[in-house]
C-alpha cells in the first residue's frame, strides 16, 4: 500500500475510511521508519487522520484505526513536525481525557473516567506517549498545555473499579516522560509541590497494595507494572531535592513513602522477573530519600507477633525489609555478568547510606556479610560462596564504581576500623581504600572517626583464636608455616639476596613496570624517585654501597 492511498480519507465514508486505514496498520504495523516518505505527504496523510479523529459520533473502530495509523507514523523521528502541530496535541490530549479542567469547570460538570470509551483512549495516550519521547516540541507544549494537570487530576479517579489498568498505566507512563526528559525539568517541582502529585501518587501506591491484602493474593503483574511506574516519577521528584533540609510537611511525606516502600518490599510478588524489576525501583528511590527516614524499614516486633523468623529480629526491631535488600543484592552479585555497574552500584549505595546512619541497620547487615570467621578462614576471603566472599571478589574489579562501594560498605560494616577490615578482607584487597583514606599508617590502631558506638563488636571464635597467629594480614588467609627460605644462609649471602631484590625493582621501574612508592605521614603513598629511598630510615646501604643498576 502507498500513502497516497491515504489521501483517500478526505473523500469517503466512515466504512470505506476504516478500510484504508486498516489496510495501512497491517502493512505497516512492523515498520519503525520511513526514509522515503515525503514530509508534505506525511503532514497532509496526518491532517486527514486528525480530521476523522474530530468528527462528532464516529465509532470506536473508527477513532482506533485513526490513533493506531498516527502512532505507526509517530514512530519515525524525522518530520515529527506534521505530528506535533497544536492541533495535532491538542485532540491527542483530548481524545485521551487528560485535558486540564478548571476548577470552576470540576464544578460545573462531572469530570470522570467514564467520559470517553477507555480502548480508544488508551490509543491516544500510545500515541503521545511517542510524539513526547520523540519530540522536544511535543515536550514542551505538554509541560504548558494542562496535559500534565490533567494526569493528576485523573489519579484521583483511581480508585473506581472501571479505570482500566492499561489508561492507569500509560498515564504514569507520560508522567514519567514529562518529568524525566531534559526539556521537561521545570516540571518536577510543579508536580510535586503544585499540583500536590507526591501525596497523589503514594495514595495510588497505598491502593494498590491494600487492593492485593484484600483478595488475599499477592500484587499481579499489572499491579508490578504500575507500581514501577509510580516509583520511577518519585524517583524524578526527588532526584533534585536538598536531602539535609527537610521542612515539617517533608519529612511526614517521606516517612509514609519509606512505610510504604517497605510493604512493597515484603509483599509478594507472583512474577520473579517482576519482583527483580519492582525492587530495583525501590533502592533507586532509597537513594533519593534523606537516610534518617530508613528507620521506617523497621517495623517494631511484638511479643506475640508469630511468623517472624528469629535471625529477622535485631535489637526488637522486624529486619525483614533489610533482610529483603541484602538477598537482592546476593542475587544480582550471582546474575549479573554485564551491567554490572548499573545492577550492583544503586544497591550498594544504598546499604552504605543505611548503615552509616542507622546503626540497628549497620549492625544487622554485618551479622549477614561479615559473621564472626571460623574454619572459613582457611580459605581466601574471595573465595567462597558467601556474601562476604563474593563482595572480597569486587575489591579488585576493574569496575572502579563497584570496587569503590563494595569497599565502602564493608569499611562502614567495620565501623571504619582498619585492622577489622584487613582481617575480614585481607590488606592486599582493601589496601585501595586505605589509600584513598589516608590510612596506611595507622595500623592495627587506626579508625577513623564517625559516629558509631564505643562498644565492641569484634568478638572472635574459638576456631578463629587457634589460628589467628598463622593468617596472613595480605591475603587475609590462614597459612601454615613455611620454612625459613633464608635459613643457613650467611650473612654474606643475605646482603647479596638484598642486593638482587633491589636492582630487579630498579629495573622493572626504570622500564615503566611498576612505581614503587613509600607511605607518607599522610598515610598514602608517595612514589619514590629512586629505590634506595626505601631504605631510608632502616639503616640504609651497608658502607654506602650503591646498587648495580646494570645488573639484571
Amino acid at each position: 500500500m502507498e500513502f497516497s492511498e491515504l489521501k483517500t480519507l478526505e473523500n469517503c465514508s466512515e466504512a470505506e475510511a476504516v478500510v484504508v486505514l486498516e489496510k495501512f496498520i497491517a502493512n505497516y504495523s512492523q515498520v519503525f521508519t520511513f526514509p522515503d516518505l515525503d514530509g508534505e505527504l506525511k503532514r497532509e496523510c496526518v491532517e486527514l487522520i486528525l480530521e476523522w479523529l474530530k468528527k462528532p459520533q464516529i465509532a470506536p473502530k473508527t477513532s482506533i484505526a485513526c490513533l493506531q495509523a498516527f502512532r505507526i507514523l509517530s514512530r519515525d523521528k524525522t518530520n515529527m513536525q506534521a505530528l506535533t502541530t497544536k492541533n495535532a496535541l491538542d485532540t491527542l490530549i483530548m481524545v485521551a481525557g487528560i485535558q486540564h479542567y478548571t476548577q470552576q469547570d470540576i464544578n460545573d460538570v462531572a469530570v470522570t473516567i467514564c467520559d470517553g470509551d477507555q480502548t480508544v483512549m488508551v490509543e491516544a495516550q500510545k500515541c503521545l506517549c511517542n510524539v513526547i519521547f520523540n519530540s522536544i516540541e511535543a515536550q514542551r507544549y505538554c509541560c504548558k498545555s494542562g496535559c500534565v494537570d490533567g494526569v493528576v487530576q485523573r489519579l484521583k479517579t483511581y480508585g473506581d473499579p472501571d479505570v482500566q489498568f492499561d489508561v492507569k498505566f500509560f498515564d504514569m507512563r507520560i508522567l514519567f516522560l514529562l518529568t524525566a526528559l531534559p526539556a521537561c525539568i521545570e516540571t518536577r517541582p510543579r508536580v510535586r509541590y503544585e499540583l500536590h502529585g507526591f501525596t497523589y501518587l503514594m495514595e495510588v501506591l497505598d491502593l494498590t497494595l491494600r487492593d492485593a491484602e484484600s483478595q488475599d493474593r499477592g500484587l499481579t503483574d499489572q499491579q508490578v507494572e504500575l507500581c514501577a511506574e509510580i516509583l520511577k516519577i518519585l524517583f524524578n521528584l526527588t532526584i533534585s531535592r536538598e536531602k539535609k533540609s527537610v521542612d515539617e510537611e517533608e519529612e511526614a511525606h517521606f516517612m509514609r513513602l519509606v512505610s510504604i516502600l517497605h510493604d512493597l518490599l515484603m509483599s509478594t510478588i507472583m512474577s520473579k522477573d517482576k519482583k527483580e524489576d519492582l525492587q530495583s525501583h525501590i533502592v533507586n528511590l532509597l537513594i533519593n530519600i534523606p537516610a534518617d527516614f530508613y528507620e521506617e524499614l523497621l517495623t517494631p516486633v511484638v511479643e506475640d507477633e508469630k511468623g517472624v523468623e528469629k535471625e529477622m529480629e535485631y535489637d526488637g526491631k522486624n529486619m525483614e525489609a533489610i533482610s529483603v535488600i541484602l538477598d537482592f543484592l546476593d542475587h544480582r552479585l550471582r546474575t549479573s555478568t554485564k551491567n554490572v555497574k548499573e545492577s550492583l552500584a544503586p544497591i550498594l549505595h544504598c546499604l552504605c547510606e543505611a548503615c552509616r546512619h542507622n546503626r540497628a541497620i549497620r549492625k544487622f547487615c554485618r551479622l549477614k556479610v561479615l559473621p564472626p570467621l571460623r574454619s572459613e578462614v582457611k580459605r581466601l576471603p574471595e573465595e567462597g560462596d558467601s556474601l562476604r566472599n563474593k563482595l572480597c571478589k569486587l575489591l579488585t574489579s576493574p569496575v572502579t564504581e563497584v570496587k569503590d562501594l563494595v569497599a565502602h560498605f564493608l569499611f562502614i560494616l567495620c565501623k571504619e576500623n582498619v585492622s577489622r577490615m584487613v582481617k575480614y578482607t585481607g590488606y592486599g584487597n582493601c589496601a585501595g581504600l586505605l589509600a584513598q583514606f589516608g590510612l596506611l599508617k595507622l595500623g592495627d590502631s587506626g579508625q577513623r572517626k564517625g559516629d558509631y558506638s564505643s562498644n565492641s563488636e569484634d568478638s572472635e571464635t574459638e576456631e578463629y583464636a587457634e589460628l589467628k597467629d598463622q593468617v596472613n594480614p595480605v591475603t587475609g588467609r590462614w597459612e601454615a608455616e613455611r620454612p625459613d627460605p633464608m635459613a643457613g644462609m650467611s650473612d654474606e649471602q643475605k646482603e647479596y639476596e638484598a642486593h638482587q631484590l633491589l636492582n630487579t625493582i630498579d629495573k622493572l621501574q626504570r622500564q615503566g613496570v611498576v612505581q614503587p612508592c613509600r607511605v607518607s605521614d599522610e598515610g598514602k603513598p608517595v612514589p619514590v624517585g629512586h629505590v634506595l629511598e626505601l631504605l631510608e630510615g632502616q639503616g640504609g646501604a651497608e658502607g654506602g654501597e650503591t646498587v648495580d643498576s646494570d645488573q639484571d
